[in-house]
């Protein structure tokens, strides 16, 4: 008589590439030794041999619903001895692997197997990502798009190339990635980005009915806290001094050195938001523009410095015409310009806080940072601050937003920029 036993398949090559676990399996014995792995996975301490089942108390099941596994296995096991009796002396008319697909089938007759719920749940990780990025590339977001875009790339590569189902993501693959880029000597900030990033599509797949699952790995897992870098911003002698900087009118650099005022005196405006402006977002003694990361609009008292700065760049353009001659608008399809556009701002920085005698690097983000920087050493509030970056949240700085009037911010502008 053909026998059957839940064991785990501990042979080296049924090691998972993925999370290093092992599976559970039937072990089907007709002549010859037949192995059918299950879906379930787990390491050697993890699996009670005596009563062949899944330990609930080891670390390695946590983020495993033990008791719905157990039950299942045992429904298998179950099956497979009962195909068995029912075929009588019949079986001995069949091969081993002939029984093995037998077992198969009638696992997959049973209306609550999980193989079946598996086969309807089985969204891979690029396939959605494909949709969300797409969604973000309509939307005029490319750089949201190349976050997740990276974010995916990176767990494929991990994954030896290959795609990942999302009901594959689970804590200890969530562990193991961590583990393989610290030892890569990747740093906390860009593991934690590229965790975001397949967190942020995982939950949006949950959210938008694509994909069930019973336990969240996200919500057992915590994510490498980001650490902040190295501070990037300068000191107010040091702005007067790029204030007091003479370049050749209308070279690049001397387009930089205005910018780079243009953006102080703007609240720490975004290089991205810069190069957008329009001469219609200039209204009386106001400057309004459109942040590109919330699409939130701010509105900016117009400083005597930003007022002597804009005039240059108001000379013969009409209401729809770009304010800076690096102009962008926004789009998906010129997103690579606005990073030429960028990347040789950065450069124009670079050669100016040499000229000034700043050390470090000195970037586009180092202008926001450093009005928000000069505000918080006179003074100013972190709700003001935050308000007049225009920040939703204070994970950046530390509480959420309250609300201020205009004035109030305008006001504070003209003390950090006077």
């Amino acid at each position: 008589m053909a026998k059957v036993k839940l064991i785990l398949d501990t042979r080296k090559s049924a090691k998972s590439s993925i999370s290093g676990l092992y599976p559970v399996a039937i072990r089907v014995f007709h002549n010859k030794t037949r192995i059918i792995r299950l879906l379930h996975y787990t390491s050697p301490s993890g699996w009670n041999e005596k009563r062949t089942e899944l330990k609930k108390s080891v670390l390695v099941n946590a983020d495993i619903d033990c008791d719905t596994v157990n039950e299942d296995i045992y429904d298998k096991l179950h099956t497979a001895r009962k195909l068995i009796v029912d075929l009588g002396e019949s079986i001995h008319q069949l091969t081993p692997d002939t029984l093995v697909d037998y077992i198969r089938a009638a696992w997959d007759d049973s209306l609550d197997s999980i193989v079946k719920k598996r086969v309807s749940n089985g969204l891979m990780l690029s396939e959605w990502a494909k949709v969300i990025i797409e969604r973000k590339l309509k939307s005029n977001k490319p750089g949201t798009a190349a976050w997740y875009e990276a974010g995916v790339r990176t767990f494929k590569k991990f994954n030896d190339g290959a795609d990942i189902r999302l009901d594959d993501i689970t804590v200890t693959l969530l562990k193991n990635f961590q583990i393989d880029k610290e030892s890569q000597g990747t740093g906390n900030n860009t593991i934690s980005s590229y965790m975001r990033s397949v967190r942020a599509l995982y939950n949006s797949a949950i959210k938008e009915d694509q994909f069930t699952t019973p336990k969240n790995p996200f919500e057992h897992y915590k994510i490498p806290a980001t650490t902040r870098t190295k501070k990037r911003a300068i000191a107010k002698v040091e702005l007067v001094k790029i204030r007091d900087l003479a370049y050749k009118p209308n070279s690049a650099i001397w387009h930089a050195k205005n910018y780079a005022l243009i953006m102080f005196n703007s609240r720490g405006m975004n290089f991205v938001d810069l190069v957008k402006v329009r001469v219609k977002d200039i209204s009386g003694d106001y400057l309004f523009y459109g942040r590109s990361k919330t699409g939130d609009r701010l509105t900016v008292r117009i400083t005597k410095e930003l007022e002597e700065l804009l005039t240059f760049y108001l000379i013969g353009k009409g209401e729809e015409d770009y304010l800076f001659p690096a102009n962008y608008d926004g789009s998906t399809k010129h997103y690579e310009k606005y990073k030429t556009l960028r990347r040789r701002m950065n450069e124009n920085l670079k050669i100016i806080a040499d000229d000034v005698g700043i050390e470090g690097k000195f970037t586009t983000y180092s202008i926001r940072h450093s009005w928000a920087t000069i505000a918080k050493y006179m003074g100013i509030s972190t709700e003001i601050i935050s308000e007049g970056l225009g920040h939703h949240s204070l994970k950046t700085t530390e509480i959420y937003l309250k609300s201020f009037t205009n004035k109030v911010l305008d006001d504070a502008n003209e003390l950090i920029v006077a």
